[in-house]
């Protein structure tokens, strides 16, 4: 379980397959520290399971259901991603419950500016848009965003500069892929 609060851009060291799987290595300097084997860190937002951690360079498998379903697949060497450490019992919850349980890949359909924050229209498939609820809770690449507005088969959100200095979203743009985790409060409504 994570918060949405990225707590590190990593910057991908290593990509290779193995068999039908892939390896990702990614170098991180805050998301190694006090972090096992077996643990869980999201990457972009995806759950995965810390494989090898040598000196802050995080090792993961994403297995074929992952990369059907998420952006993990279409990562380049050098690439930035969120990356946040599973939430301790006790812990603040900054931003909301996410899961890392991807519910489909969205893409960006339109970046602009307004008022001086950047804003994001991302398209979903349809069958999506019920679980977005405006002023609700949505994450994207890991990222815990407040919905702006709904559309039939997109929606909008605003991101403070924050935000956008200390997570991928500066890097993306028209046509970028990103993971969607629509609120695990608003699937149970």
């Amino acid at each position: 379980m994570f918060s949405g609060i990225v707590e590190e851009l990593g910057r991908v060291e290593k990509i290779a397959r193995k068999g039908r799987n892939l390896l990702l290595g990614i170098r991180a300097d805050k998301s190694c520290l006090d972090t096992r084997i077996g643990e869980s860190i999201s990457v972009n937002g995806v759950c995965l399971t810390l494989v090898k951690n040598e000196r802050g360079n995080l090792s993961f498998e994403a297995i074929p259901e992952t990369l059907k379903i998420t952006n993990l697949g279409f990562l380049h060497s050098g690439d930035k991603v969120n990356l946040e450490r599973a939430l301790k019992m006790g812990d603040r919850i900054s931003g909301h419950f996410v899961t890392g349980h991807i519910d489909c890949l969205g893409t960006i359909r339109r970046k602009s500016y307004l008022a001086g924050n950047l804003t994001f229209e991302i398209a979903i498939p349809p069958a999506f848009a019920k679980y977005l609820l405006p002023k609700g809770s949505v994450a994207i690449d890991g990222i815990s965003c407040t919905l702006a507005e709904k559309k039939s088969a997109s929606f909008l959100v605003h991101i403070i500069p924050h935000t956008l200095k200390n997570t991928t979203l500066g890097f993306k743009g028209p046509s970028g892929r990103v993971n969607i985790e629509c609120d695990i409060l608003a699937k149970r409504a």
